[in-house]
């Protein structure tokens, strides 16, 4: 896998664990602080991140290996393909 598509993953995992910190955090310590209707606000709101940012690796690794799959394809297509003088 590309050097590039390996960071932008790990960034998206880093991202999540922190939106999950956060979260949680929220959730256990922040009840007595916050307002109740803002409070299940904040807490959806970084939960929610936290679950999109562990879910978009998959999607990416998912496009990259059809890319992948899709220029091995064109590789065998043209190495198919008798030569012209």
């Amino acid at each position: 896998m590309d050097d590039r598509v390996k960071k932008r993953i790990y960034l998206f995992y880093a991202a999540g664990v922190v939106n999950l910190l956060i979260g949680c955090y929220v959730l256990f310590f922040a009840r007595g602080i916050v307002p109740e209707d803002k409070f299940q606000i904040i807490v959806l709101f970084f939960l929610g991140f936290a679950a999109l940012d562990f879910w978009m690796p998959v999607l990416i690794k998912k496009k990259w290996a059809a890319d992948q799959a899709k220029l091995e394809a064109q590789r065998k297509a043209l190495a198919s393909q008798p030569k012209q003088k």
